[in-house]
């Protein structure tokens, strides 16, 4: 740890705050004012200050820190309260960066505003989201549905587009996510804030504008909250140098919260995707032929001629697409490697490039200042697809693994395209950790085998400290763990059978009150459909992942349900949180080991491989062990909480690598049964 000086006042502002974190998590805490606030009841966590001094530590030295932080220690308040001590420090904001929206309304809904009546320092926080999310005034005035006499939208775009605009005149944010009624996605598209149409300064509309209102916010902001989506996107603009500096102010820290999904939201968002789906809704966006709808519907020559030129990218298009349909038909798969080029044959890309030189032509001359911004908006939108085209047909970019990929292989309609970056590693630890402003990583799972070092090497950390904390929770009172040796191997013809026997078995002994995590949408569908009239007959609720509830509408009736399950995939193995006796049983169907033949994962085993190490035990085993750790974290979320976890893969005793997947558990009680 630091020295203390003697002499407070002869440290800067910015030394003072370990100090300043010190004494707030010191004896006389404001944390013990929390339920008179309308908080939680306080209990001395020395996690929590140990986390929230390391933190002090590292913001004031100027070094990083990957954390470990374990469910219950309270890491939000941890991170937040040095936080705001160093950005006042520095009159600039520290940026907090999470995952899930679950975690960006609690920490701007709940947990900040309870800091800002505990606190003696006053501060602001703001919670900053993407252009996309604001309506713009001055494109729905041109979206209010027509040009001159001409209707731009079909029927149900239209329609949305009034419902929006009755809404813009009693909204005071333009927020998206205060709409509550129904409405055409597409019909937002027309209307929201783009980068690329914004005229800044230069509308009559900026003053009054709902994006820019917002940044004032976030500039001002001592605390800035945003998603990893935000933050990746940001970061591939500032390096690429175009459109924007930067989507973000200028901040002097980022704490990086649920740290676990760094390497692969890096890969995401630095990386290259093209859907057909949405490659074909951009060119209706322009021209629709089939409605004679979209925004070139305006009399005269060069509308006329854009408007065909739109139906032949449309065709050449289709034909780019249907030769990759071809291709996965061929190898009988949803999911195939392109490792040179000449099988995805570049027949698009130049013709949407010069389509886009005749829209900067016809913006040129455009005397309507609201049409011209919208055509130089949507210049950019037609190069930045024909550059997408052309680099991914092409394999342009180096260190980068490309593939195709459809829900059905006969169905090319839902086609996208993908590459991403295999050396994430490289970009990370030169873009993020080798940089002056400290960056703090924060996840309850973090650590393989009781250290940091597997995560760290992923993700390019250095220039900082690591640290595992201890955990508050009882586990050997808290939780029992069930491993059953019943369900064969998967290729046994009794597999499904069996494995929705125990699955009937487990749930029973809770009445519910269960997620069922699977690793694969297929199992799941199958044991949902042998298992829904068991659970009716129980009276228990099943809801199942991929039929009519979204995740959240799912947790809400699970919540307000206690004698309900939830078969869920990947996206319930982590970042949920559901405290209480609703969640009292996890039933884990499967280890959760990557497919390793999706390219992504083949391309980052064969970098492995070639630099002499092992991809099985240096990659896929220990990413396993860490979504394993995240499945079983569902289950104690605070001290009161009590239940069972069953783990219905038998490798777990059976193969040798058995034995990390069981280290990785807390200590309790584990009882066999076959």
């Amino acid at each position: 740890m630091i020295k203390i000086s003697e002499n407070v006042s002869d440290i800067s502002d910015s030394d003072k705050t370990y100090l300043k974190t010190e004494e707030f998590f010191g004896e006389a805490t404001p944390l013990k004012n929390c339920e008179k606030f309308g908080g939680f009841r306080y209990e001395e966590r020395p996690q929590q200050k140990n986390m929230a001094l390391q933190i002090a530590e590292s913001f004031e030295g100027g070094k990083n820190l990957c954390v470990e932080a374990p469910t219950g220690i309270g890491k939000s308040f941890a991170y937040l309260v040095p936080s705001v001590f160093f950005a006042l420090a520095n009159e600039k904001p520290v940026l907090i960066t999470t995952e899930t929206i679950s975690l960006q309304e609690q920490l701007i809904e709940k947990d900040i505003p309870l800091l800002q009546s505990l606190m003696k320092d006053e501060f602001k926080a703001a919670l900053a989201k993407g252009r996309a999310n604001y309506l713009c005034r001055r494109r729905l005035s041109l979206s209010g549905g027509r040009l001159g006499e001409v209707q731009l939208f079909d029927d149900a775009v239209q329609s949305s587009v009034e419902k929006i605009s009755i809404w813009s005149n009693r909204t005071q944010t333009g927020d998206i996510s205060e709409i509550s009624f129904t409405f055409d996605r597409k019909a937002w598209d027309f209307v929201c804030c783009e980068g690329g149409n914004c005229l800044g300064q230069k509308c009559s509309g900026f003053k009054n504008c709902f994006y820019w209102k917002a940044r004032k916010t976030w500039e001002t902001a001592d605390i800035l909250v945003a998603n990893h989506a935000l933050f990746f996107t940001n970061l591939k603009i500032t390096m690429e140098e175009k459109f924007e500096t930067s989507l973000l102010p200028d901040y002097c820290a980022v704490v990086f919260d649920e740290a676990h999904v760094m390497e692969g939201d890096a890969a995401e968002h630095l990386g290259l995707r093209i859907s057909k789906i949405g490659f074909d809704i951009f060119l209706k966006k322009l021209f629709n032929p089939e409605t004679g709808k979209g925004f070139l519907v305006r009399g005269g020559v060069r509308e006329a001629e854009l408007r065909a030129r739109i139906d032949s990218i449309a065709k050449l298009s289709a034909g780019y697409f249907r030769k990759l349909s071809s291709l996965l038909s061929e190898k009988n798969t949803d999911c195939l490697r392109l490792r040179k080029t000449g099988l995805a044959t570049d027949t698009v890309s130049e013709e949407i490039y010069s389509f886009s030189k005749h829209l900067a032509e016809m913006a040129k001359t455009e005397t309507d200042e609201n049409y011209r911004q919208e055509l130089e908006s949507y210049t950019m939108k037609t190069e930045f697809y024909a550059d997408a085209f052309y680099r991914f047909s092409n394999m342009t970019f180096e260190n980068y693994v490309y593939w195709i990929e459809s829900n059905s292989a006969k169905e090319n309609g839902r086609i996208e395209l993908f590459a991403a970056p295999v050396k994430v590693k490289e970009l990370l630890n030169k873009i993020i950790f080798n940089n002056p402003r400290p960056v703090i990583l924060a996840s309850a799972t973090l650590s393989v085998g009781g250290d940091l070092e597997y995560y760290c090497g992923r993700v390019g950390y250095c220039n900082g400290e690591k640290s595992i904390l201890d955990t508050l929770f009882d586990y050997q009172r808290q939780m029992k763990i069930y491993i059953s040796k019943v369900v064969p191997e998967p290729n046994d013809a009794e597999y499904l059978d069996l494995m929705c026997e125990e699955i009937r078995k487990y749930t029973s002994i809770t009445h519910g009150k269960a997620f069922v995590l699977f690793t694969s949408y297929d199992l799941l569908r199958k044991c949902a459909a042998k298992l829904r009239c068991f659970f009716a007959e129980k009276g228990i609720k099943l809801l199942v992942q991929g039929e009519n509830l979204s995740r959240n509408s799912m947790l809400k009736e699970f919540r307000g349900d206690t004698d309900s399950v939830i078969f869920g995939a990947a996206s319930f193995w982590a970042g949920v949180d559901v405290p209480g006796e609703s969640l009292s049983n996890v039933i884990i169907t499967k280890l959760p080991f990557d497919v390793p033949s999706h390219p992504l994962i083949q391309a980052r085993s064969e970098l492995i491989e070639a630099g002499g190490g092992d991809s099985f035990k240096n990659y896929l085993l220990p990413e396993a062990v860490l979504k394993f750790r995240q499945g079983i974290g569902r289950l104690i979320r605070n001290k009161r909480d009590t239940g069972i976890v069953a783990i219905l893969d038998k490798r777990i005793l059976t193969k040798n690598y058995g034995r990390v997947f069981l280290n990785s558990i807390p200590k309790c009680h584990i009882e066999v049964s076959s």
